[in-house]
């Protein structure tokens, strides 16, 4: 499963074609295996309901007009600031637009890389007027795309920490979901450290042509009627959300606003939702196909001899093993592309060893975290990577892999690491 991973080959088939291998060398006949992996493909139902549901809440949502509402009020203060004798606070609001809205396309409203056509194209002469490097900014866009799923418990981050929990449940031992922003708050750290070396490292000026930019930014009409109402779909949909612990409730009840008060039209709304919850099929077919994996290879016995050979290899050495194992979720999730699509990938046999060591439940849902979300940054196949070059590439001046995989491989996942292992020795 992780060479096909690791050769680009569709996830869903990976996990499919390892299962019935793994269940074919672990003991289980043809029909043994294609029971059990049938029968555990249900575990992974209520991940993929609550991202598909949550799709299409943020599509609906980016239909009211409020993300261009935003970009544009956001980009008048840039603009009207942007005098060659202010261009130190013109350079600041860039940076803080930028981040303020990759910290809410993940959270508060969940859009994710929807926003970056709408307001990065824009802003690209701005950029160049004031030479900003813009491997800055796309190490700030990736730190906005990353940080808040990984430590915040609200929209995609209730999902990133949901699929968490319920995979080191599944793996054998019992967490709460209020536990997992307690031990990434360490990691999320480390980000923040990482984000701060990258303002020092690319804080000199740097030359870009003008080259004229042709935006794709969609022509909004903006009611202030959808619009209100929009805010109060988010209102409500985090309002239910955080007393419930459920995205699937909290995307109900916002999209239920949005029909009810018309900020949704009715004609387009299946339409929308549809698009929406497409958009986001994929991961829920990752979660829903590892579930029926974890089964077979729990079915077949092996993982606890698997444990035991991990030990003697380690020879119970805690820090070295927990380092590689952070290395392993590193080069998962570059292959793959997606922190949500590794997690489940790793825990059926990380937790295992965890427990075999000695590891607390912070500990182990700290190495879990840190292991699925390394990789995010710096992977060439990553939304958190694609998005901002996407954006930043407009006039063909910012190179993929150096001007945004190489910065954010090395400001993110190295402080990832590194914060990673000392937050794990010390929840230990």
């Amino acid at each position: 499963m992780l060479i096909l991973s690791l050769l680009r080959v569709n996830v869903v088939l990976s996990l499919t074609v390892g299962a019935i291998l793994g269940g074919l060398v672990g003991g289980l006949n043809m029909t043994e295996t294609i029971e059990v992996f049938t029968g555990g493909l249900g575990g992974g139902a209520t991940i993929a309901l609550s991202y598909g549901l949550l799709g299409g809440f943020a599509l609906a949502i980016s239909r009211t007009g409020i993300p261009e509402l935003l970009v544009q009020s956001l980009l008048r203060i840039v603009q009207r600031k942007g005098d060659s004798e202010r261009t130190g606070l013109a350079k600041a609001l860039i940076f803080l637009v930028l981040l303020t809205l990759a910290i809410m396309s993940q959270n508060l409203v969940p859009v994710h890389i929807a926003f970056i056509p709408l307001v990065v194209p824009p802003m690209i002469q701005l950029m160049n007027m004031l030479q900003i490097d813009r491997r800055l900014i796309a190490t700030i866009l990736t730190f906005g795309l990353i940080m808040p799923y990984m430590f915040m418990p609200y929209g995609f981050g209730l999902i990133y920490q949901e699929i968490i929990v319920d995979q080191i449940v599944a793996a054998g031992m019992d967490v709460s979901l209020s536990d997992v922003p307690k031990a990434m708050a360490i990691v999320a750290l480390g980000m923040l450290v990482g984000l701060i070396l990258a303002f020092f490292v690319y804080r000199k000026p740097r030359q870009y042509e003008q080259i004229a930019v042709e935006t794709n930014a969609p022509q909004v009409v903006m009611k202030r009627r959808n619009i209100f109402f929009a805010v109060v779909a988010l209102i409500a949909s985090l309002a239910v959300q955080i007393p419930t612990d459920s995205m699937i409730i909290g995307s109900l009840v916002g999209i239920a606003v949005l029909y009810v008060t018309g900020a949704l039209h009715v004609k387009e709304a299946d339409r929308v939702l549809t698009d929406g919850m497409r958009m986001m099929a994929f991961v829920g077919f990752v979660m829903i196909s590892a579930n029926g994996f974890s089964a077979v290879l729990t079915a077949t016995g092996d993982v606890a001899p698997l444990v035991a050979s991990a030990m003697d290899m380690f020879n119970g050495n805690v820090s070295v093993a927990v380092f590689v194992m952070l290395i392993v979720g590193l080069i998962v999730t570059i292959g793959i592309g997606s922190s949500f699509a590794t997690i489940p990938i790793i825990a059926t046999i990380f937790v295992p060893i965890g427990i075999a060591f000695g590891l607390s439940e912070l500990a182990i849902i700290c190495l879990i975290g840190t292991a699925g979300v390394l990789g995010d940054a710096g992977s060439p196949a990553s939304d958190s990577t694609l998005g901002p070059t996407a954006g930043l590439n407009v006039d063909g001046q910012h190179n993929h892999i150096w001007d945004t995989c190489v910065p954010t491989f090395l400001f993110y996942n190295i402080p990832q690491i590194l914060f990673g292992w000392a937050a794990i020795m010390f929840f230990l």
